[in-house]
């Protein structure tokens, strides 16, 4: 009876040790997906700025500076319009309310008030970088002064 108890527990023993060494296997997380913004009209999308920097290596889209007074660009920066004034300033956008378009400004308040206003005025492919351009800088991205 004993040597079956003890046998028992050595296999049982052996097994949780071997399960605990045993070595994890995983499949990589999926890129993190875009926040959606949901706003009167329609909506955005929220970027970090890591998946911003992989939106630049295809760069398909009008990225925005519209952060007042200027305190630097990110790199491949199409235009700067201010943020309070983007609706007087749409012939500087691609045209067409479809075209896709990144804003940012410096924290993200800027950008944010940008984004809503194009999404009321019926653009739909509307993003802006999540933090602007200090999480940019947070993330080691540089600025161009």
């Amino acid at each position: 009876m004993k040597k079956t108890v003890l046998i028992v527990f050595v296999l049982v023993t052996s097994l949780l040790l071997a399960s605990c060494t045993a070595k994890e296997t995983s499949t990589p997380e999926p890129a993190a997906l875009a926040k959606q913004v949901s706003v009167p009209g329609g909506s955005y999308e929220k970027l970090t700025a890591g998946q911003l920097n992989q939106k630049l290596d295809a760069k398909d889209f009008a990225l925005v500076n519209v952060h007042i007074p200027f305190e630097g660009d990110l790199p491949q920066t199409d235009v700067s319009i201010p943020y309070d004034q983007i609706d007087q300033h749409l012939d500087q956008l691609p045209a067409g309310k479809d075209a896709n378009i990144v804003l940012y400004c410096r924290s993200g308040r800027m950008s944010t008030i940008a984004a809503e206003t194009l999404v009321k005025l019926g653009y739909t492919n509307i993003a802006e970088l999540d933090g602007g351009m200090i999480a940019w800088e947070q993330a080691g991205y540089s600025l161009k002064k």
